[in-house]
Formats: C-alpha cells, sequence, structure tokens
C-alpha cells in the first residue's frame, strides 16, 4: 500500500497552499465570525477554481470524483490555512447525495457543491446535534433515525454559541421538504459520517502544522536571559513531542483515505485530533500570555483545535469504533 503521495497530488496541495497563503485567510475567518460570510465565499469561489469541491462529486454531475485522497490532501490545506466554513459538512452532503442513488436530488444539489457555489449544512444519527453554518444561503440536510433524508427551511436553525466562532452553530429544526426515505437512506448517511470524520480528520492534521509552525517560529524569537527560548531543552522536548504526534497520525490518514474501512477512519481521527490538541495546549504555553489574546491570528487555530476533535465523531466514540473493527 502506497503511503506517500504522487507528485501529481502534491502539486494540487503546492496549488492550494500558494492559493491560500496569499489569501487573507486570518481577515476572512473574522468576519465570518461577525456574520459577513462575503470574503469567505470569495475564498471559496477561488478554491473552487482548483477543483477541491468537485472531488466529493462524481464525474455524472459535474464533478471530478470522488477521490478520497485527494480530497483529504486538500482538506490538511484547508486546516493549515484555517479557512471558514461547512466545507466537511459540504463534501459530506456531496456523498450522501451522490451515494442515496436518487437521481432528482443529486441533479438538483450536486452540480453546485461541485462549483463551490453553494455550501451545505449536514446533521446524520450518530454525528453533530447541531448544524453548521446552517443560514439562509446554505442548504441544510437532516437525515433523521427513521431514515428521512429532509430540506430544512433556510434560515430556520437557531444560532447557538460556538467554542470556535468561524464554527457559526445552529439547533436544527423539524420539518421541512422530503426528499428521500428508507434504507438507502440509513446506508448513504452511514456513508457520509465516515466521509465527514475522514475530512475532519484531515483538517485536525493541517491545524495542529500550522499551529507548530507559528510556534516554532514565535520561540525563534523570543528571548529569556538573552537568548532565545527555542534553544531551551525543556521547549524542545516539548515542540520534538508535538511534531512526533503530528506524523504519527499523517500515514493514519493517508491509511484511511485509501480504504474508507470505518476503523482505519476512527483511528485516523483519534489520533489527527489528539494531535492537534496537544499541538495547541503546547502553542498557548510556549507563547506565554499572548497567546491568549484574540487580536493575536494564533487564536484561530486554537479556537479550533478542541471543536475539530470532537467533531463528527469524539475521542471515545473513534475508541469505540476501533474497538469494534477489531472484534470483527
Amino acid at each position: 500500500m502506497r503511503f506517500l503521495p504522487t507528485e501529481e497530488q502534491l502539486d494540487f496541495t503546492r496549488t492550494l497552499r500558494s492559493l491560500l497563503g496569499a489569501a487573507e485567510v486570518p481577515a476572512a475567518v473574522r468576519a465570518w465570525a461577525a456574520g459577513d460570510h462575503g470574503p469567505g465565499r470569495a475564498l471559496w469561489s477561488r478554491l473552487a477554481d482548483t477543483g477541491l469541491f468537485a472531488l466529493a462529486v462524481p464525474e455524472a454531475y459535474e464533478g471530478m470524483g470522488p477521490l478520497p485522497v485527494e480530497l483529504a490532501l486538500g482538506f490538511v490545506e484547508l486546516g493549515r490555512a484555517g479557512v471558514p466554513g461547512p466545507a466537511v459538512e459540504s463534501a459530506a452532503a456531496a456523498v450522501l447525495l451522490a451515494r442515496l442513488g436518487e437521481e432528482a436530488p443529486a441533479k438538483r444539489f450536486l452540480p453546485g457543491l461541485a462549483a463551490g457555489t453553494a455550501t451545505a449544512a449536514l446533521t446524520l444519527p450518530g454525528g453533530s446535534p447541531y448544524a453548521l453554518d446552517a443560514d439562509a444561503a446554505t442548504w441544510h440536510f437532516t437525515v433523521s433515525a427513521a431514515g428521512e433524508l429532509r430540506l430544512a427551511p433556510a434560515g430556520t436553525a437557531t444560532p447557538l454559541a460556538s467554542l470556535d466562532p468561524a464554527r457559526r452553530l445552529g439547533a436544527p429544526v423539524d420539518g421541512g421538504e422530503l426528499l428521500a426515505a428508507g434504507p438507502a437512506v440509513t446506508a448513504a448517511a452511514e456513508e457520509a459520517l465516515r466521509w465527514a470524520r475522514l475530512l475532519t480528520a484531515a483538517q485536525c492534521l493541517g491545524v495542529g502544522e500550522a499551529l507548530l509552525g507559528r510556534t516554532v517560529e514565535y520561540v525563534k524569537q523570543r528571548t529569556q536571559f538573552g537568548t532565545p527560548i527555542g534553544g531551551f531543552q525543556a521547549v524542545k522536548h516539548r515542540l520534538a513531542d508535538t511534531l512526533l504526534g503530528l506524523e504519527f497520525a499523517r500515514p493514519l490518514l493517508w491509511a484511511a483515505a485509501l480504504s474508507l474501512e470505518p476503523g482505519e477512519i476512527a483511528a485516523a481521527k483519534l489520533t489527527a485530533g489528539g494531535a492537534a490538541y496537544a499541538a495547541a495546549l503546547s502553542a498557548l504555553q510556549l507563547h506565554g500570555a499572548v497567546g491568549y489574546t484574540e487580536e493575536l491570528d494564533l487564536s484561530l487555530w486554537l479556537r479550533k483545535a478542541r471543536p475539530l476533535r470532537d467533531a463528527w465523531g469524539t475521542p471515545a466514540q473513534c475508541r469505540a469504533q476501533v474497538l469494534r473493527s477489531r472484534e470483527r
């Protein structure tokens, strides 16, 4: 099994990293948190031009996928840059609609998701009970435990407080347009949940890498007793442990993307989520008091680590899935 990206895949990630590096992502994140989605949607449009969102959509519906490895690589870059919005949910909704086998909903929604002109919130049994960014400009799909897929009325989700202000939560409402029902919906929801968990793990890895990179740069500049604190043995050990956690998570993520096996995905999510959270703790400690300030861009990643660790599968849920897979 090959765990290293191909040259073509690396070119794709380099394109995304260059695009995001030239964009004003922190400004877009702050605007998104304040309710202004304009800069964020403009960024989504540029990302769509790379084909990123089309990777979750079959070719029959104007997509290029499904390509889980390429999509996971792309979502690492989204996490590294801190891109706002329901990227995971939009991709998982595309997987659900494609897997469903119902022609009408697929034709109606998938081209917009592939082009990045539309976003989706998604509520699934076994997933988060909340909808992410379920505003008037976002399609909100819900799957009930009874196997009913519905499109919630636009903008009806009740706003909720969120640890990460760029992840705007809402409590979903009952009812809405019935799109499909039956065992096929339940099976499609299970697959969508796996993809959501996989892509959240990819985002976690990118967030952890961003936190580590910013912390390494900071400890080279901050001095104590006339010496950069990055030269202190305790600081070196803390950063080395953080790096090891992220590097250990990386091959698990690629294995999960290649196999799409629930146990592999859960292991990747558990490890990447833990590594990102550990990176956040290290960044906060080594930045000292300045790390607590919202004015510092670092806070945009610090506030993502824990919500992403718990989204689409808490550590306890992922451990349980890994154990179930080993028992088979």
